[in-house]
């Protein structure tokens, strides 16, 4: 997909052509929608892109669309939001073009994590993006980075969260690594803190709920098509990383099997160049598989 973007190398309005048919092509496919815009929008930013293609069609819901992600992504890298109000007008005209799409309301959720809203606001945003598609895995990331200690937010707000959707959820939902997400995020918090608690973060992973679902993820996730949403190579990352991080590298080889070399930047990239990180932990589950040294 980025390779045909970059690729066609004529200029941002060809660019802008080609990413309103990946849109258009998905239909009503919420989750390969959702996955599109956010891995497009994420290459595009700054590229003036999103703003050609608004200024040619500036009626069309996934021109509004794909330049709000756009502004959000570099709001995000920025930690501001110079012109919120033109944000959310963009993003209620696209809900009012496209009625049934969560993606305008996903945006609207990903705003708040710049542009403080009150907890009824927020809750009203995710009321709007959950009803148009439950499982939304784009609405529940930004849900659970708006409520982390990184973002204003705190651990148990985090825990909380994760406590009320987590029985909820199906096995195999484009949003069921939200758990392993949010601990993923605790355990580098952790490792970040140095001193004891980086040296014991592991144990994060023995007990509890999180225990049960590492447990059943591993058995679950790596087998063939059990998952079916678009950004199930970054959620097996997660998996694969978190069963190393909890000791259990040997468990986490068919989760690298079933990768075969998808590598995303996180969860490996917090300590290094991912690619590599992620080569290291592939070896040591390959020769705890074995029987060898490093299978913890």
């Amino acid at each position: 997909m980025l390779g045909k973007l970059s690729k066609r190398g004529s200029g941002k309005a060809a660019d802008a052509e080609l990413i309103a048919e990946l849109l258009e092509q998905t239909g009503s496919d919420w989750d390969l929608r959702g996955h599109r815009v956010s891995v497009l929008a994420a290459a595009a930013a700054g590229t003036g892109i999103a703003e050609t293609w608004l200024e040619r069609d500036p009626d069309d819901a996934d021109a509004l669309v794909f330049h709000s992600w756009t502004t959000l992504v570099r709001a995000l890298e920025e930690r501001r939001l110079e012109d919120p109000d033109a944000v959310i007008s963009r993003c209620h005209r696209a809900a009012e073009l496209s009625p049934d799409d969560p993606s305008p309301w996903v945006v609207l959720l990903g705003t708040a994590r710049v542009v403080r809203y009150d907890h009824q606001d927020v809750d009203a945003l995710w009321r709007q993006a959950t009803a148009r598609d439950p499982w939304n895995r784009e609405a529940f990331l930004q849900m659970l980075a708006l409520l982390s200690p990184e973002e204003g937010g705190s651990s148990a707000s985090v825990l909380d969260f994760v406590d009320a959707v987590r029985s909820r959820i199906p096995a195999n939902a484009p949003c069921a690594a939200v758990e392993l997400t949010a601990a993923v995020r605790q355990y580098q918090g952790l490792l970040a803190q140095g001193g004891m608690r980086a040296m014991t973060a592991g144990q994060l992973f023995d007990s509890g709920h999180l225990a049960a679902a590492l447990h059943q993820a591993a058995a679950l996730w790596p087998k063939p098509g059990f998952f079916q949403h678009a950004a199930a190579p970054a959620d097996l990352n997660v998996l694969a990383y978190a069963l190393c991080a909890a000791g259990r590298a040997a468990d986490a080889h068919p989760v690298f099997e079933a990768l075969q070399g998808m590598v995303t930047p996180w969860p490996w990239d917090v300590d290094g160049p991912a690619l590599q990180r992620f080569e290291q932990h592939l070896a040591k589950s390959e020769r705890g598989r074995q029987g060898g040294v490093g299978g913890g």
